[in-house]
């Protein structure tokens, strides 16, 4: 069933055509994702959603395609107040294409053939189930071996398999296909790990914001407002001025369309200079990618004694081997004889297996040592059963959860073991920062991880009196509510702040606009406490829609309500950047030249499958033996870019699709 935006009057109906991309869902990241596209990059889509049932009434919830023809309205409205569709030019009538909606209950053969897909640059297929995103995702491949695939997936592992098994299957449909455009063929993506570290970081007064891909990383820092007469420290470069200052530590949040009032990206020197005492957003190093050292293991099976075995214990054994010790010493000088044999002795007596010293040529020593061995003896047999009990005890309470212990503080309180919750409970172990999880289903997703994880656990409706209480929140830092439910959510944000009004907030919320509501409600109410509202799908979108536009996207980081992305790219073809140099190549809040990869175009690694797996928590390791380091982040100014060389860029999102424009444009001249 085929659908037109009623709402766009200026974009009228036409047919799917080559180099247009195709969005298949049934949630509310479809929907952000062909807006994504559309309204910022200036693509032509489809989105393809199941049907639903029109509603008969106003109060009914509105279908699939009456939700995207809503949103796609709003865009439109939003664009045109802002004087353009998203193309950069300012001209609202200049390269509006059409956008298609329609419906089907899956995206079979027959239905992904008349959305285009064997035409289409690029696939994104997110529905929320694995398993048919999976069969589409073959599907398509089998339609259109050039066909870029972005796969929406939970499981990371059989991601992995499945780039692997699609990028072989289109090298064998077209054995003349072009490496470069293999290695961009397939992408998996997860909405659950692209949002984590933005949700975990709420938690934090300020975060590390990690970017790698092709051999180089970008660290960059949030930092926070300077206090008075003090100076921020600018690092490599300023990328983003934040919304909170010296005086408002809590910051008055921004997206895209809050103005003045919202975060600045990519500002210039004078616009840094001018905002003292404002947070920021720096760049603290670019460099290549070390080899990976494997991930640390964080206890479960193959853990550690400490983790079966208490510290009084372990302390216990140590006191009764010291003075084992100190018994065979003292047994050597007094005695004369040899160690080895001063040694055995003694665990004879110890263990109360020698023979009591009652002969004439026994010494006094050595019955005096013999008696005190006993002792010990006595002591070890406690420490023995003590031992035996804890291991039996470590390994019942390893199937069972934890409980908050006493003195417990300064931990987040994290609501919520699904998909989004429990990657977030990862990133939260993997900073090291202390966690107490509610949950009101037992047998929910990421329940044996926090068991694994010996994480202390709440089972228990959090709306329920005496729930939060149980958790510590009045001596939490920061409370994530992230379960599916938004009343949920912000029911308990509303009692945990009547328990502790200064309480750090994060909350989960489905759709974007609600949680802009909410957050300017619970800023008003509560102006010195920072809150946070997010949407998955409004922070997921973004990595969705770069990953779709190609490889030369390194990464996308939010700041606050806006979205930065990374990429790397070829100097040549870009009129904006070709011929210039780094101090015209840089454009206040559109994007900005971070480094020169000044490796030899042939030495340079030509895909992603070639660079290790990249552990966020090891520091940043310098250029590998076997690759040349050809990086340069302190550019001049006066620099010229030249056709061959590769550049690392920070851009907004509109910045970054004027410049991909401007090659297109330049390309067909």
């Amino acid at each position: 069933m085929l659908g037109s935006v009623t709402s766009l009057p200026q974009q009228p109906q036409r047919s799917a055509s080559s180099g247009h991309m195709v969005v298949c869902g049934d949630d509310t990241l479809a929907r952000r994702l062909a807006v994504e596209l559309r309204y910022v990059y200036g693509e032509r889509v489809t989105l393809l959603v199941p049907p639903g049932r029109e509603p008969s009434r106003p109060d009914q919830p509105l279908t699939q395609r009456a939700r995207a023809g809503a949103l796609f309205g709003r865009m439109s409205a939003a664009m045109n107040r802002h004087g353009g569709t998203g193309n950069g030019s300012g001209d609202t009538n200049a390269g509006v294409e059409a956008v298609r909606i329609m419906e089907a209950h899956e995206p079979s053969d027959e239905v992904l053939e008349e959305a285009g897909a064997d035409r289409a640059a690029a696939l994104a297929l997110v529905y929320d189930d694995d398993e048919l995103n999976i069969r589409a995702a073959l599907t398509a491949r089998r339609l259109n071996p050039r066909l870029r695939l972005v796969i929406r997936l939970y499981n990371r592992k059989l991601g992995q398999h499945l780039e692997t098994l699609l990028d072989q299957a289109a090298a064998v449909s077209m054995p003349g296909l072009d490496p470069a455009a293999l290695d961009a063929s397939t992408t998996v993506l997860s909405d659950a790990d692209t949002a984590a570290p933005a949700l975990a970081a709420t938690a934090l007064p300020g975060s590390n914001k990690v970017i790698q891909a092709e051999g180089l990383l970008l660290r960059a820092v949030e930092r926070n407002p300077p206090r008075p007469g003090e100076l921020a420290d600018p690092g490599l470069c300023t990328l983003a001025l934040l919304s909170s200052t010296s005086q408002d530590p809590a910051g008055s949040e921004g997206s895209d369309s809050s103005g003045d009032e919202g975060p600045q990206l990519l500002p210039d020197r004078a616009t840094v200079n001018a905002a003292t005492g404002r947070g920021t957003v720096v760049l603290e190093a670019i460099s290549q990618v070390g080899p990976d050292q494997g991930p640390a293991r964080m206890g479960g099976r193959g853990a550690p004694l400490g983790k079966v075995f208490s510290r009084r214990l372990r302390w216990s054994a140590l006191g009764v081997a010291a003075s084992v010790l100190a018994l065979a010493v003292t047994s050597v000088i007094t005695t004369g004889d040899s160690p080895l044999h001063a040694a055995y002795l003694t665990l004879l007596d110890l263990l109360a297996m020698g023979d009591p010293a009652v002969e004439d040529t026994d010494t006094t020593s050595r019955q005096v040592i013999q008696l005190l061995s006993g002792v010990a003896g006595l002591l070890l047999l406690p420490l023995l059963v003590a031992a035996v009990l804890e291991a039996f005890g470590s390994l019942r309470t390893a199937s069972s959860l934890r409980r908050p212990p006493r003195g417990l503080s300064g931990h987040v309180v994290l609501l919520g073991l699904g998909k989004i919750g429990t990657r977030v409970l990862v990133r939260l172990r993997e900073l090291d920062i202390p966690v107490v999880v509610v949950e009101e289903d037992p047998e929910a997703r990421g329940i044996p991880l926090a068991r694994s994880l010996h994480v202390p656990t709440v089972l228990g409706d959090v709306t329920q009196e005496g729930v939060l209480e149980a958790a510590k929140i009045r001596r939490a830092r920061a409370l994530l509510a992230l379960t599916s439910i938004d009343t949920t959510n912000l029911e308990a944000v509303l009692y945990a702040r009547s328990l502790k009004p200064g309480l750090r907030v994060a909350l989960r919320l489905y759709d974007d606009e609600f949680a802009t509501a909410v957050y300017r409600t619970l800023r008003t109410a509560h102006p010195q406490a920072l809150t946070r509202s997010r949407s998955v799908s409004h922070l997921a979108a973004p990595s969705f829609a770069v990953a779709m536009m190609g490889r030369q996207i390194l990464g996308a980081v939010p700041v606050e309500r806006k979205v930065m992305l990374f990429a790397a790219l070829e100097v040549a073809g870009h009129p904006h950047l070709e011929g210039r140099t780094v101090d015209q190549a840089f454009r206040a809040g559109a994007w900005r030249v971070l480094a020169l990869d000044a490796t030899p175009p042939a030495d340079r690694l030509p895909d992603l499958a070639a660079v290790p797996p990249f552990d966020p928590l090891a520091p940043a390791a310098q250029s590998t033996p076997d690759r040349p380091s050809g990086l340069v982040w302190d550019l001049h100014p006066g620099y010229v870019l030249q056709p061959q060389d590769r550049v690392v860029i920070a851009a907004t999102r509109r910045g970054l699709a004027e410049l991909l424009r401007g090659q297109r444009y330049a390309a067909h001249r």
